[in-house]
This record gives C-alpha cells, sequence and structure tokens, in this order.
C-alpha cells in the first residue's frame, strides 16, 4: 500500500511540529504548509532531509498555495491561525483576516476536492465560563470570551454547516489546553510557563488560582489526530469531540502545588481576579466511547519531563529569550499596519 501523505496547515507549530514526528514514525507522509507568522522555521529542521516530509511557506489564506499544498493529499488537518487569547488581542485585523475570514474560506476551499476527511482543530475555550458543579461535553452551551475563541466557535459552525454538502469528512476537535515538549516550544501556556518560572527562581504570580482548566500532552493530541485519520468515516462524520481527559482537569493551584513538590522553595503569589475570567471542567466521555482514546500523560508527567529537560540545559536560553517561545509577536505583512 502507498502511504498516505497528510497535509498539515500550520504544521509548524507547538502542536504541528509534534505530530508531524508521530505521523512520520507511524508511516504517514507529511505536507507541512506554514507561514512562519512566529518566525518559527529552527522547528521544522528535526524533519528536513526525511524522504516523506515536505515543507511548503505559504498561507491559508491564499487559494493559490492551498491549491499547490493539497496535490497529492489524502487529508488535511486545520492547525493554521493565531494561537491564543493574548495574540488575537494584540493583532486583531490579523485575527480577523486568517482565523475568521482565512480558516472559513480555506474550508470552503476544500471541498470538491476528493479528500478524506478535514480534521478542524478547535479549542475547549469555546466553553468560557461554566457553573462550578458542571462539565461541558460537546453538546453543552458555547460562550466564547475572547476573538480567539469566538473564531473558532464561527469556524466550527462553517465546517458543520457542510454536513451533507461536503465531499470529505469534517470532524472538530476541541482540544484542552496544551502542555509537554516539542520542537516549537511555548512557554506562554499555564503548565510550561509556571515550571519555568519556579525552576529558574522567579516569583510567580498566580491570578485566579481556584479556575479549573483542562490539559493534554501534545503527543496525546498526536495520537488523537492519527486516531481520528484511521478511524471508519460513519464513527467521526461532521462529528465534535472534546479532546483531553478528566483526569488532566486542574485548578492553577493544583498545577502550582505540583511542581512545588519538585521545589518546594519556589516563591508564589495568589492574587484577586485577572483579565481573564475563563473556568470550565471539560467532560471527555464522548471521545473515550466513540474512539477508545485516553491521554497517556498526566500534567504529573508534563512538569517531570520539562524540569528534567531543564536540569540537563534544555531551554536554558527561555527566560531571557522568551519571544521565541511563544506567541507574542508575528511577522505578517506587517502585522496589517500593527493593527
Amino acid at each position: 500500500m502507498s502511504k498516505k501523505r497528510i497535509l498539515l496547515i500550520g504544521g509548524a507549530g507547538y502542536v504541528g511540529t509534534v505530530l508531524t514526528s508521530h505521523l512520520l514514525k507511524k508511516g504517514y507522509k507529511v505536507r507541512v504548509l506554514d507561514k512562519f507568522v512566529y518566525n518559527n522555521q529552527f522547528a521544522i529542521k528535526p524533519y528536513l532531509g526525511d524522504p516523506d516530509f515536505e515543507i511548503q511557506k505559504g498561507d491559508l489564506t491564499n487559494d493559490q498555495d492551498l491549491e499547490k499544498a493539497i496535490e497529492g493529499v489524502s487529508d488535511v488537518v486545520v492547525l493554521g491561525g493565531l494561537v491564543g487569547d493574548p495574540v488575537t488581542k494584540k493583532y486583531p485585523k490579523a485575527s480577523n483576516k486568517i482565523n475568521t475570514e482565512g480558516v472559513q474560506s480555506c474550508i470552503d476551499f476544500l471541498n470538491g476536492k476528493e479528500l478524506g476527511k478535514v480534521i478542524f482543530i478547535s479549542t475547549c475555550s469555546n466553553y468560557g465560563l461554566i457553573g462550578e458543579d458542571e462539565m461541558a461535553d460537546e453538546e453543552f452551551e458555547l460562550n466564547p470570551l475572547s476573538l480567539y475563541a469566538t473564531a473558532k466557535v464561527e469556524a466550527e459552525k462553517h465546517l458543520l454547516s457542510y454536513k451533507e454538502k461536503a465531499d470529505y469528512t469534517g470532524v472538530v476537535l476541541r482540544f484542552a489546553t496544551a502542555f509537554g515538549l516539542s520542537p516549537r516550544m511555548r512557554f506562554d501556556l499555564t503548565v510550561s510557563q509556571f515550571t519555568r518560572d519556579l525552576y529558574f527562581g522567579k516569583e510567580l504570580v498566580v491570578y485566579d488560582e481556584h479556575t479549573w482548566r483542562p490539559y493534554c500532552h501534545v503527543r496525546d493530541f498526536a495520537r488523537l489526530v492519527e486516531r481520528v485519520l484511521d478511524a471508519k468515516e460513519k464513527k467521526v462524520d461532521f462529528e465534535v469531540f472534546n479532546a483531553g481527559a478528566e483526569m488532566n482537569n486542574f485548578t492553577k493551584k493544583m498545577i502550582v502545588d505540583e511542581i512545588l513538590k519538585h521545589d518546594p522553595d519556589g516563591s508564589v503569589q495568589y492574587t484577586g481576579k485577572g483579565d481573564d475570567p475563563r473556568n470550565y471542567r471539560v467532560s471527555f466521555k464522548k471521545v473515550k466511547s466513540v474512539l477508545d482514546f485516553e491521554p497517556e500523560f498526566t500534567v504529573e508527567e508534563g512538569i517531570q519531563e520539562l524540569i528534567e529537560a531543564f536540569e540537563i540545559g534544555v531551554y536554558s536560553d527561555s527566560m531571557e529569550n522568551s519571544k521565541k517561545y511563544g506567541n507574542f509577536e508575528i511577522n505578517y505583512d506587517g502585522a496589517l499596519n500593527n493593527d
């Protein structure tokens, strides 16, 4: 059998590079389309020279780039966009062009191209703020509280509107907050930021320490995408899945407590309300029952592997070179005049 070629739109990012590695190891061919808006070209270096890996610099908002990228492709994973609340708030015009207009036009473009599955990577941030005694399943009312989540909700609706109309099998994966090591490492995410700051002796200021979020390791996300790619169409056809596990529903304080087990002398200051009101626990029963998926990695294990990396000198520049390790600034046509 010839190998399937998977197109990863935005595949040079934090999750995409780990997914690239996973799919290559599993015998897929991988083509990445990426604009490198974070100047993150360094992240694909581990895969250059692999005969099953291709890289194309291009823009998901450009149909010509997409036309070239889908040639010979069996399935598509749409990861691309400005990822996270802070960067979309900082660059609202770019966010609208890429995350809203661009992603939806990309979904339109992919119809009629004889693809198998089109997997759209969404976010559990769509749930926003829910009651303390509630768990959000896939049918729970969406309550996006940011430009980032609003664009994800709109893109989900756009994809799902193609049910029984598209010639591909659409799937939405609502990712929990990511953690874990990656060639394109990020330290602007809760588990990695908290662990880094405490390890290197910085006082950690934690807002709203009792707010809940679900978390999931990037390698588990890669396993889930593979499972969707391999699933029978009727199992996943225009279905939405929360991606993660209940065991990794954590409050910020629970994360800090786990880190302090390794570094009891770490300095933490808890303070009042920050500017991010999100608070949600999420149910992952559907992804377990339909796809028999459970993550392998716990938050505790993610903290441990990060500390082990620090101890051998990996990411030793992550404090002074913070812009390299997060979604802070973009290089995108002048960021549309800096918005």
